[in-house]
């Protein structure tokens, strides 16, 4: 990036945030913004000058949602600092004690677990709610041994924990290709060595199987998919899934239930749910 490139700045603020938050960057990117920074708020998008119109939000879908409350701000900025943005919007999170997920800038915390991650600024950081109560779900788990699924993996963050935890084989997989060579970075940046990582959605799970799933996507992708989770479990299995609101819970369960997965329980932070089931 050259340091006379002339950048706008659209600021969006978001209501509810997900997942209009991972649809609004998904769009932005397909119209040419290039950087993102997941905020407390919503989402800073960033846009060089030279490749701004003045209808580039006309194709945004999700700003005209009926399900979402979107409203922006812009100005023009010649220089962004992205290790600055990442800094003041990537806060490092603890878990239990027990965890940490931090970028490599933050302090070295004394835990068990550190994790470290530095997300592509077209992903942002990815760290909320439901991360954090995923990350709860796989400090209880046995996972000695199993193979391991993580879907929708964003930053690989799960699936490097589950390593950690002593998992054997681990598949992790992102639609976006933005998320999968993040997770390859992370992978790298962790040392882990059971991870692979592929781009792609649940047609990949045709053929393979697992003790352990985890997805941490939204409600109505998870509905859609659970019949080809329970398909890709061996004789008995794990799932461990997140992403969707508390009103969501029974929907999510009865759906689960219909493939012989039952209900064990469930973690709730901010309305958030994240609820583990089990194929016996």
């Amino acid at each position: 990036m050259s340091n006379n490139t002339i950048y706008l700045g659209y600021y969006f603020k978001i209501s509810p945030l997900q997942p209009a938050s991972e649809i609004l960057i998904a769009e932005l990117g397909y119209a040419g913004f290039e950087s993102f920074v997941e905020t407390e708020e919503g989402v800073n998008a960033y846009i060089r000058k030279e490749d701004w119109h003045t209808n580039v939000l006309n194709d945004i879908h999700v700003l005209n949602s009926d399900e979402f409350t979107i409203q922006h701000t812009f100005e023009e900025i010649e220089q962004v600092n992205w290790n600055l943005e990442w800094e003041k919007n990537f806060n490092p999170i603890l878990v239990d004690k027990t965890c940490s997920v931090r970028a490599p800038f933050h302090e070295k915390p004394d835990v068990k677990y550190d994790i470290i991650i530095e997300p592509k600024m077209s992903f942002g950081t990815g760290h909320h709610e439901t991360t954090h109560m995923m990350i709860q779900h796989l400090l209880q788990a046995e996972l000695k041994g199993k193979k391991v699924l993580d879907m929708g993996c964003g930053t690989g963050v799960l699936a490097i924990l589950a390593e950690m935890r002593g998992a054997g084989a681990i598949d992790a997989i992102d639609i976006d290709n933005w998320c999968y060579l993040n997770t390859l970075e992370n992978v790298e940046r962790n040392n882990c060595n059971n991870i692979d990582a592929y781009q792609g959605d649940v047609s990949i799970l045709s053929g393979r199987d697992y003790d352990v799933i985890i997805a941490n996507i939204n409600r109505n992708i998870l509905l859609n998919d659970i019949q080809s989770y329970a398909k890709s479990f061996h004789s008995n299995g794990m799932l461990f899934l997140s992403g969707f609101y508390q009103e969501d819970l029974d929907m999510i369960t009865k759906e689960c239930a219909k493939y012989g997965l039952q209900y064990v329980s469930h973690i709730s932070r901010n309305n958030w749910i994240a609820a583990y089931y089990e194929l016996k």
